[in-house]
C-alpha cells in the first residue's frame, strides 16, 4: 500500500513546504483538496457531516487546487500530484483540459485529477451551472478532457456539450489519470466506466465499517465492464489515524491511503515544524511496514 499526503485547512505559506518534505522523504503522492465558499445563511445542510454543517469556519484557508499544485511541483522533482477533489461540473471542461495539460507540462507529467460533485446545490446556483445534471455532464466533460488532451484536432458533440474541431498544446506524453470521489451509486459506476481510479473517503455517511460493501460494489462495477484485474487505483481517506486501521484498509483492498501524518505523533497540528517531522517520520517508521 502506498500514502498521499493530504494538505489541507493550512496556513498557505505551508503548502511548499510540505511538499517539499513529502519530496525529499520518499512519499509517493501528495493531494489537495478544494473548498470554495462559505455561505452565511447556508440554504442547504452539509450531507456528509454529522450536524449537517460544514467542519470548516468561514476564514478556513482554501488554496485553490490547480495554483497549489502549480507552486508545489515548482519546488520537487519525483512526487506526484492529485486533486482531492475538484467539483468538476462547477467549470467548463475546455477551461479545465487547458489548466490539467499545463500542469502535466509544468510538473513533468506527475499531475492526475481528482474530480467529484460537490454537496452543496447552493455552488451551483451562485455560479450559474446546472445541479440536476451534474453526473451526467461530468461524464461528459471526461471525455471532452480526454480527447483534448491527446492531441491533434478534437471535437465531440453530446448532450449537454458541443465542441466544434480544436486542439491545445501542449499535451501530455502520457494521459492524464482521472479519479472520481463520491459515494452515490451512479459515482460508482461511472468510475468503474471510465475512471482510473476512486477517492473513498470517511464520514457519517460512509463510515470505515461501510467500506467493503462499497468497494465490493465497486469491484462489481468493474468486472461488469470488464475491467477487472486492471490496475484501476483504490485510495481513502480515513477519519482516524493508527498502524492497525492501516492495516485494515490494506487487507480489504485499499491501494493508496490519504493522510495526516501529523496526527499520528504528538505535537501541535498546526505546527509547520511538527507537520515537517511528522511527515519524515511517518516515511521512516510506518511506510516501511506496508511495503509490497
Amino acid at each position: 500500500m502506498k500514502f498521499t499526503l493530504s494538505i489541507a485547512f493550512c496556513d498557505a505559506s505551508h503548502y511548499v513546504e510540505l511538499a517539499r518534505a513529502a519530496d525529499e522523504a520518499g512519499w509517493e503522492s501528495v493531494s489537495v483538496l478544494e473548498g470554495l465558499f462559505y455561505y452565511a445563511d447556508a440554504a442547504y445542510a452539509y450531507p456528509v457531516a454529522e450536524t449537517g454543517a460544514p467542519y470548516w469556519q468561514p476564514t478556513t484557508p482554501y488554496i485553490d487546487p490547480f495554483t497549489a499544485v502549480a507552486a508545489m511541483a515548482a519546488v520537487t522533482e519525483r512526487v506526484r500530484f492529485y486533486t482531492n477533489v475538484v467539483k468538476l461540473p462547477l467549470r467548463h471542461p475546455l477551461m479545465v483540459a487547458k489548466t490539467v495539460t499545463s500542469l502535466a507540462a509544468l510538473s513533468g507529467g506527475r499531475f492526475a485529477l481528482g474530480v467529484g460533485l460537490g454537496s452543496w446545490p447552493q455552488d451551483y446556483q451562485v455560479l450559474g451551472e446546472d445541479w440536476e445534471h451534474r453526473g451526467a455532464r461530468s461524464a461528459e466533460m471526461v471525455e471532452i478532457i480526454r480527447g483534448i488532451a491527446r492531441g491533434g484536432s478534437f471535437a465531440f458533440k453530446g448532450r449537454f456539450y458541443d465542441v466544434p474541431a480544436m486542439e491545445i498544446a501542449p499535451v501530455p506524453a502520457e494521459p492524464i489519470p482521472v479519479y472520481f470521489g463520491g459515494q452515490a451509486d451512479a459515482v460508482l459506476r461511472r468510475a468503474a466506466r471510465i475512471g482510473d481510479g476512486y477517492i473513498g473517503t470517511e464520514n457519517a455517511d460512509c463510515t470505515l465499517d461501510d467500506l467493503l460493501a462499497l468497494l465490493s460494489r465497486l469491484r462489481g462495477y468493474l468486472k461488469d465492464e470488464g475491467r477487472e484485474g486492471t490496475s484501476f487505483e483504490f485510495k481513502y481517506v480515513p477519519g482516524s489515524v493508527g498502524v492497525d486501521m492501516l492495516k485494515r484498509l490494506r487487507d480489504l483492498g485499499i491501494t493508496d491511503a490519504v493522510v495526516w501524518p501529523w496526527y499520528y505523533y504528538p505535537g501541535d497540528p498546526n505546527d509547520l515544524d511538527h507537520k515537517i517531522s511528522s511527515i519524515r517520520r511517518f516515511a521512516e517508521e510506518i511506510a516501511p511496514q506496508f511495503s509490497d
